[in-house]
C-alpha cells in the first residue's frame, strides 16, 4: 500500500513562525505507461529525498549509489568483533535537531511518530580548564534563548560583557540568506567572532564547538556560514537546542526502512554502481554511465559529495555548461576527520552523558557513550558489562600518522573521563574520512544551486546553495526535495511542502538594531 504524497509532509515543530514553501500548483500524480525517468546520482540524504518525492508522485526512478549500503555520509556496515559479536559500525553520533523539519519529514515516510528517535536530555559542553556550559535551562525562545544562555553560563561575567563589541555582533539578529554571504562570505568565523569580543572562554568553549561542526577550522569557515548557523539553531528558531538521535544503527532505525519503502514505489536502487558519466542527448535526455553500459533518463539528479561531483563533471564534458564545470571544479573538502569507536571491557561512569561536546583537548571534539541511547551498543554492553565509546576529531592535518592519531584520542578519553584509564580495550574500529563540503572564506559563488542552466538537470547537497535557512543533514533532505519539485514543476506535478526555521530576525525591533550595523 503506498502513501499519497500529501500525508507525508514535513510537520513544523514548536516555532510557529517557522515558514512554509509551497511547491508549484499542479496534478498529484503522474500515470500511465509514459512517465518520466529519472537518474539520481547518490544515495546519501538529498538522494534519499529526491528519490522519495519523485517516485511518491509517479516518476520511474533509479538510484545509483557508488558505495554498497545507503545513507552516504550516514550510513553503517557490519562488522564482527573480536569477542565474536556482530555489530554495526558507522560515522556515529549525529543531532537530528528538532528544526529540521524536511529531514525528519522524510523520516516520517517509515516512522509517522519518529518513534525510532530518541531524545538526549542537553547538549553540554566542557573545557579543560574546567569550565562546562549546558543549553538544558535556556530558554528556547529568542531573544530569551540568548539572554539565558548569557546569564547561565559560567563564561560570561560582567566584565567580559562589558568589553564585547555590540555593533560588531549585530549581524546576528536579523539573518537572511543570500543577504548573508553577500555580507560576510569574505570574513572567517574567527575573525567574525574576534570583532565582536566574545569572551575567551565562551569563545572556545561554545563558538569555537559549533563552529567546527562543520568540520572546518574556524579560520578557514565563512563566517556567514557560521551566522546561519546561530541563526538557525539558537536566535532565529524557538526549537531550541534540543536534538534527537537513531535508537539503533543508521541502517536498521533509518535506511533499511526507507530502502523498502522506495521499493514498493517502484524505485530500483543501485547500491555498489558507481556511476562514471552523465552525458546530455540530443533529445533533452541523458546517458547515464554505469555498469559498462549506458542507460537512457529523461532527467538526472546529482546529490553527490564535492570530491564526487567534482569528479563526475571532469569526466562528463558536455554536462551542463563550462562557467557550470569551472565552478565544480574548484569546490573543496574539508580537511580529515576520525571517528574511533572503542568496546570497553567496564563501563564508564554511570553519570556521564550520551554526548559531550569537548574544547581544549587536544583534537578531540566530542565524546559519546553509545550504550546511552543505541540499543545495539546498549545490547553489547547489557551481555559484556562494558561501554561503547565514541571519539570524533574534526578538522585534523592533511596526512595526519593514524596511529599516532588514534593513540592521541584514546589519551584525551582518559583526560574527560578517568576511569577509562583502567578499562582494556575489547576492540575498535577508526573511521577515516576527508569528504565532508568546506564553505571556505569568500566560496559562496562557486557553490552549486539546484537548477543549472539544463531544466533536466539539477544537484543536491549539503554544498547546495539554497537562499533558504538550513544547514547540514537539514541543507541536504531540503535541497533533495528541492531538486525533486524543480523536476516536477516541469511535468505540472505539485510537489513536496517545505518547512523552514524562519528566514528573518525575530521581532521588528531586533530587525532594526541589526540595520544600525
Amino acid at each position: 500500500m503506498t502513501r499519497s504524497p500529501r500525508s507525508t509532509a514535513p510537520r513544523r515543530g514548536r516555532d510557529r513562525r517557522a515558514r512554509t514553501l509551497l511547491p508549484a500548483p499542479g496534478v498529484p500524480r503522474l500515470t500511465g505507461d509514459r512517465r518520466p525517468t529519472t537518474a539520481v546520482v547518490g544515495g546519501g540524504i538529498a538522494g534519499l529525498a529526491a528519490a522519495t518525492a519523485l517516485a511518491e508522485r509517479g516518476v520511474r526512478v533509479t538510484l545509483y549509489e557508488r558505495e554498497d549500503a545507503l545513507g552516504g555520509r550516514l550510513a553503517g556496515r557490519p562488522t564482527v568483533l573480536a569477542d565474536g559479536s556482530d555489530v554495526t559500525m558507522s560515522r556515529g553520533f549525529h543531532a537530528f535537531f528538532r528544526q529540521y523539519y524536511n529531514l525528519r519529514g522524510l523520516l516520517r515516510r517509515t516512522d509517522p511518530g519518529l518513534e525510532r528517535l530518541r531524545g538526549l536530555p542537553d547538549y553540554p559542553l566542557r573545557h579543560e580548564n574546567g569550565l562546562h556550559d549546558s543549553f538544558r535551562h535556556v530558554p528556547r525562545t529568542p531573544p530569551w534563548s540568548a539572554l539565558g544562555f548569557v546569564a547561565l553560563s559560567p563564561t560570561f561575567g560582567l566584565r567580559d560583557l562589558a568589553r564585547m563589541n555590540p555593533v560588531a555582533a549585530l549581524p546576528l539578529l536579523d539573518v537572511r540568506v543570500p543577504d548573508v554571504y553577500a555580507r560576510l562570505d569574505d570574513v572567517s568565523a574567527h575573525d567574525f567572532l574576534r570583532s565582536v569580543r566574545f569572551p575567551e572562554a565562551a569563545h572556545h568553549l561554545a563558538f569555537e564547538v559549533f563552529s567546527r561542526s562543520f568540520f572546518a577550522d574556524p579560520r578557514h569557515l565563512s563566517a556567514a556560514e557560521m551566522v546561519l548557523m546561530f541563526h538557525i539553531y539558537f536566535l532565529g528558531s524557538s526549537e531550541g537546542l534540543l536534538f534527537d538521535v537513531p535508537d539503533e544503527p543508521f541502517p536498521a532505525a533509518l535506511w533499511d526502512p526507507l530502502a523498502g519503502y522506495l521499493r514498493g514505489h517502484g524505485v530500483e536502487l543501485r547500491t555498489g554502481t558507481p556511476v562514471e558519466a552523465v552525458e546530455p542527448t540530443a533529445d533533452g535526455g541523458f546517458l547515464v554511465a554505469a555498469d559498462a553500459a549506458q542507460h537512457r533518463y529523461d532527467t538526472t539528479v546529482l546529490a553527490l559529495d564535492a570530491a564526487g561531483l567534482r569528479s563526475l563533471a571532469a569526466r562528463s564534458p558536455q554536462l551542463a555548461d563550462a562557467a557550470w564545470r569551472e565552478r565544480t571544479a574548484r569546490l573543496r573538502t574539508a580537511p580529515p576527520f576520525l571517528v574511533s569507536r572503542l568496546w570497553l571491557d567496564r563501563p564508564v561512569a554511570a553519570d556521564r552523558p550520551g554526548f559531550l561536546g569537548t574544547s581544549g583537548y587536544g583534537t578531540l571534539d566530542n565524546v559519546s557513550v553509545l550504550e546511552r541511547w543505541e540499543g545495539e551498543a546498549a545490547r553489547w554492553t547489557s551481555r559484556t558489562a562494558g561501554s561503547v565509546v565514541e571519539l570524533h576529531a574534526y578538522a585534523l592535518p592533511d596526512r595526519p600518522a593514524h596511529d599516532v592519531e588514534q593513540k592521541r584520542l584514546l589519551e584525551q578519553l582518559h583526560r574527560v573521563y578517568p576511569e577509562t584509564r583502567a578499562a582494556r580495550v575489547v576492540d575498535e574500529r577508526h573511521e577515516w574520512r576527508a569528504d565532508c563540503p568546506l564553505f571556505p572564506v569568500g566560496g559562496y559563488d562557486d557553490r552549486p544551486t539546484v537548477r543549472t542552466c539544463d531544466p533536466g538537470l539539477v544537484v543536491a547537497g549539503d554544498l547546495v546553495r539554497t537562499d533558504l535557512p538550513v544547514a547540514l543533514m537539514e541543507r541536504a533532505a531540503t535541497s533533495g526535495f528541492l531538486a525533486a519539485n524543480a523536476l516536477l514543476e516541469r511535468w505540472g506535478v505539485s510537489g513536496q511542502t517545505l518547512w523552514t526555521v524562519p528566514d528573518r530576525g525575530r521581532g521588528a525591533l531586533l530587525r532594526r538594531l541589526a540595520r544600525l550595523g
